[in-house]
């Protein structure tokens, strides 16, 4: 398993293919993308997970976190994410934070990650916003 960074243009392909099919690409294209990084978990010089991060003070947010269908349950986001909150600690960040999807929220409680506020729904997916504090 290796981190690395990856080009945008991977990350819009993948984004779409796993969590919007339906959509045109536009639709997974973030306003702030060109200011956040992108890091990709390759297996074997294959990319099978993906994560984009923006920083926010001494918060971190992580947005549009996937994993290829086919690579799904084998523990490769879970990889990923424990990547991702152990360099948001190292780089002395105080949160970090992310729009779940609600059926997703027991995956990011096994993180130490909890709700805060209320839920909403956008593309007949519901949503909350979960974070964890770094003491």
């Amino acid at each position: 398993m290796d981190v690395r960074n990856v080009d945008i243009e991977t990350i819009w392909k993948i984004r779409q293919e796993v969590m919007y099919p339906a959509e045109a690409l536009s639709y997974v294209q973030l306003p702030d993308d060109e200011s956040g990084r992108h890091l990709g978990l390759y297996i074997d010089d294959r990319l099978v997970s993906i994560v984009s991060l923006f920083e926010r003070g001494d918060r971190r947010q992580f947005r549009k976190f996937a994993t290829l269908q086919s690579e799904q349950g084998k523990g490769y986001g879970s990889s990923l994410l424990d990547y991702v909150m152990r360099q948001a600690f190292a780089d002395g960040k105080r949160f970090i934070w992310c729009n779940a999807r609600v059926s997703a929220s027991g995956f990011y409680q096994r993180f130490g990650m909890y709700t805060t506020g209320l839920s909403w729904w956008k593309k007949d997916l519901e949503f909350v916003k979960m974070e964890k504090q770094f003491n």
